[in-house]
């Protein structure tokens, strides 16, 4: 992917190596309790102990930060590069096609474990997008994992990734992300799963959308790089990560869809470009996706 020296988004907040908060409130708790019962015990005045605890971050503060990998900073340039591409591509495409304003959202780096609107999340989560607070979170370490754990490297394979955060951040504009949840109420389990399935499946197409457009308008791709998003689609389908970590798959659980749906809408979002186009996810027999 051509990306090398080109504009960064402003909406990249890095929380790497900083402390949780939130995540040490819990302990902080605790530290309290403690603090209070030596001074019932002892007759002294709490105070001191308690503003010590707050300086080492005990009460509350999440410990001290930690430092930033400096080989990660050609992966922190890359993503801004990509969320730019991302803003420059809705930004047109949504007032054009769809006759609405795109609202951008932020990109926040994490390591480790980050606390967001949606609660709290290690990295074994995944990157993912947040309703709450119209966010992305990303820990950049998921990469090396997509090459060595998923076998799917390569800079566009790690666009893919991002454009299909995006893709759900669009969809979280156009109410269809509120659709899908308030049906949970409704209908069964695996009705609901079902549900997941074309909502990220519209991800994937809306991720494809996105490349097709940065590819005409600025140029981005090199021989491959369409291969590298359809293998990491491919290996992160549903029916792929269960059989690696069961030995067998269950349709009934799957929440992201099959290898071959993800690369299929991938695939047509790419090569159609048509935002519109994503409304076939939810018109379509579940049997035809």
């Amino acid at each position: 992917m051509r990306w090398s020296g080109r504009r960064e988004s402003e909406n990249v907040e890095d929380r790497r190596g900083m402390p949780v908060k939130g995540i040490a409130a819990g302990g902080g708790g605790v530290l309290l309790l403690v603090v209070i019962v030596i001074s019932l015990l002892t007759g002294k005045d709490p105070t001191p102990l308690l503003q010590q605890a707050q300086q080492q971050g005990g009460a509350g503060g999440g410990g001290a930060a930690q430092p930033v990998d400096p080989a990660q900073e050609p992966l922190r340039q890359f993503v801004g590069v990509v969320l730019a591409d991302t803003e420059d591509v809705w930004g047109a495409l949504m007032p054009k096609e769809l006759g609405r304003s795109y609202e951008q959202p932020k990109l926040v780096l994490f390591s480790g474990q980050v606390q967001s609107a949606c609660g709290f999340a290690s990295a074994a989560s995944g990157p993912f997008y947040c309703p709450g607070d119209n966010n992305l979170y990303l820990d950049l370490a998921f990469f090396d994992e997509m090459k060595r754990k998923f076998g799917a490297p390569g800079d566009f394979a790690m666009a893919y990734v991002v454009a299909h955060e995006v893709g759900h951040h669009v969809q979280n504009q156009l109410g269809l992300s509120d659709q899908v949840h308030q049906a949970r109420e409704r209908v069964s389990e695996s009705e609901y799963n079902a549900l997941s399935v074309r909502l990220e499946l519209q991800a994937d197409y809306l991720a494809g959308v996105w490349a097709h457009h940065a590819q005409r308008t600025k140029d981005i791709l090199e021989k491959g790089d369409v291969e590298e998003a359809l293998n990491a689609a491919n290996a992160i389908g549903d029916d792929t990560l269960q059989k690696r970590a069961r030995g067998h798959v269950v349709p009934d659980s799957f929440t992201h869809g099959s290898s071959a749906q993800r690369v299929r809408w991938f695939r047509r979002g790419f090569e159609t470009g048509d935002v519109k186009g994503m409304k076939a996810l939810f018109e379509l027999p579940y049997e035809r996706l």
